[in-house]
């Protein structure tokens, strides 16, 4: 019994000696819980959990620990992007897709993992990818063998036969559909648990048609409610939240009503649709900056005529609806959309929410904690406080005066490691 009592006592000292202490001060500090700054902040990282929050002269720090006194930055929460694609390039778009093979798609996201994360975003989701390529790209970050950001991934999208997820590229005789095809209540529910067991841990689905899918009218809806039901109680059953890509009013308030998690681009609404997201605590995921690229970049990237058509109708209409919700009070998360346009530009949509409604902090929420509530994180992610995992982000100056700071971020922690820092 001595035995056994000494050995624990020699292994608890030797974990005690071998933990690695990391010691961060800032000149501020953003309480996204709080929704205030600061002032002269000081966090203690023990490993990859955050063990002590305070000022610098709150906060004793412990010997042999790293300091980093970062002076005049602003330190934050790492920041998540609720709608991203990381196996997609931002060049090709249209038929120029259909070049790209599954094996190129995966390629493709290690790259793009490595500037999201250095662009200061530690998790994502990712909201839908060929052949599962995310759940790949997923592993291999946990497993350490490349750099990016913590995913919650969703493998194929779900839709309807000739929606806006089903590839409409083709003439009939290549009788070519998208992986994520599934049509009426069972075959949804089918789908659904397919993409479970290949590893995703969201779904996503379309409930409307899209901006940039070939035949299909931006605003109509596509899944009946009866299949939306089925697909998104079959998803809760497992645990799993799910996101519609919804642009059409009508799909938007069906899907609400079928109990969806999050809507992403969100861009017809009328009062109603607001008033039953404020009521069942739907969030809201608006790509407002994405529509300057489609708008200037589109054509060269691929993009076909009849989607940037579309773009030159919800773009601004989008914008005026982000507003209403925000106003009304409606949940809202940092959705990018960032695929569409370049992985690692996804910052540039900060200034645009300020500009079209949010306060900063405000803004600064939606990409921290809300994300975080959204995903059922929040006791580990989405803000800096003591058990919760050392995800830290600094950025130069106060973006609380300029949200364009937001873009040019200094270092970046995750899970306790510093995968960016000033030097770099």
């Amino acid at each position: 019994m001595m035995k056994k009592l000494v050995a624990l006592l020699l292994c608890g000292a030797l974990t005690q000696a071998m933990a690695s202490t990391t010691v961060l001060t800032a000149d501020r500090m953003v309480d996204v819980d709080k929704g205030k700054i600061i002032e002269k902040a000081a966090i203690i990282v023990e490993n990859n959990v955050i063990k002590a929050v305070g000022t610098e002269r709150s906060i004793s720090i412990p010997e042999g620990a790293t300091v980093i006194a970062l002076g005049d930055y602003t330190l934050m929460p790492g920041l998540m992007d609720m709608h991203v694609h990381l196996t997609s390039d931002a060049s090709d778009h249209g038929y120029k897709a259909l070049a790209v093979s599954l094996p190129r798609a995966a390629i493709t996201g290690v790259a793009q993992a490595e500037k999201t994360v250095m662009a200061g975003f530690t998790t994502v989701r990712n909201v839908g990818a060929p052949g599962f390529a995310d759940v790949a790209l997923r592993d291999a970050i946990n497993d350490g063998d490349i750099v990016g950001p913590r995913m919650f991934v969703a493998g194929p999208a779900l839709g309807v036969s000739g929606g806006h997820c089903d590839n409409n590229l083709l003439p009939y005789e290549y009788d070519a559909y998208s992986e994520g095809v599934a049509d009426g209540p069972w075959e949804v529910r089918k789908a659904v648990r397919r993409n479970i067991k290949y590893g995703a841990t969201v779904i996503k689905f379309c409930a409307t048609g899209g901006v940039l899918s070939k035949g299909t009218k931006v605003g109509a809806q596509q899944y009946s409610f009866e299949e939306m039901q089925a697909l998104i109680e079959e998803a809760h059953l497992r645990g799993l939240t799910v996101a519609t890509h919804a642009h059409g009013t009508s799909g938007i308030k069906d899907a609400i009503r079928a109990g969806v998690d999050s809507v992403e681009h969100v861009s017809l609404l009328d009062d109603e649709a607001i008033e039953l997201a404020v009521k069942h605590g739907t969030y809201f995921s608006m790509d407002i900056y994405v529509t300057e690229f489609i708008l200037n970049e589109g054509a060269k990237a691929g993009i076909l005529e009849e989607s940037l058509a579309k773009e030159r109708i919800v773009g601004q209409r989008q914008r005026e609806n982000f507003k209403k919700a925000v106003e009304a009070g409606v949940n809202m998360v940092f959705g990018s959309d960032a695929g569409v346009y370049p992985h690692g530009d996804n910052p540039k949509q900060f200034a645009r929410m300020v500009k079209f409604g949010m306060t900063p902090m405000q803004a600064i929420q939606a990409a921290t904690i809300n994300p975080a509530t959204l995903l059922k994180q929040q006791e580990s992610l989405g803000s800096i406080a003591p058990g919760k995992l050392a995800d830290i982000i600094a950025v130069p100056g106060n973006p609380m005066d300029d949200m364009s700071l937001m873009e040019n971020v200094g270092l970046v922690m995750k899970d306790g490691q510093i995968v960016k820092s000033l030097a770099m």
